[in-house]
């Protein structure tokens, strides 16, 4: 995988704000974000670019989230790219569902702090323990 396939991240968000956010605060980590603005776009996105790391909303208007994970997962050229969920469900029921039961990398709740999202990004691509 050439560095620059490490440092891409496809952002699956409906929220233009927030993906310019996340371009801000992961580019001083010189990420590039590619934002996807639905499941459907955000699918045909990890499929074109095979990205290092997924981050997905789940709540997008055209399929949900959950939907998106489970094809990223069931599919045997894009399983291992590893999902960090950034949602504004936080009840602990829902983190139980994706943490415990899906089993994505890890569960970041909006709003996040910088110093959040930086660490999850990096611990999931294991740039720090």
């Amino acid at each position: 995988m050439a560095e620059s396939e490490k440092r891409t991240i496809v952002y699956i968000e409906d929220d233009q704000d927030m993906i310019e956010l996340v371009e801000i605060i992961l580019g001083r980590d010189h990420f590039k974000i590619i934002g996807a603005h639905g499941g459907e776009e955000g699918l045909e996105m990890v499929r074109r670019v095979r990205p290092a790391l997924i981050l997905l909303d789940l709540m997008l208007p055209d399929i949900g989230g959950w939907t998106v994970y489970q094809e990223i997962k069931q599919s045997p050229e894009l399983r291992d790219i590893p999902v960090i969920v950034v949602t504004a469900r936080g009840a602990p029921i829902d983190r139980v569902l994706g943490e415990h039961i899906a089993k994505v990398q890890k569960y970041v709740v909006k709003p996040f702090t910088t110093q959040e999202l930086r660490s999850s990004v990096r611990q999931v691509l294991g740039m720090e323990s």
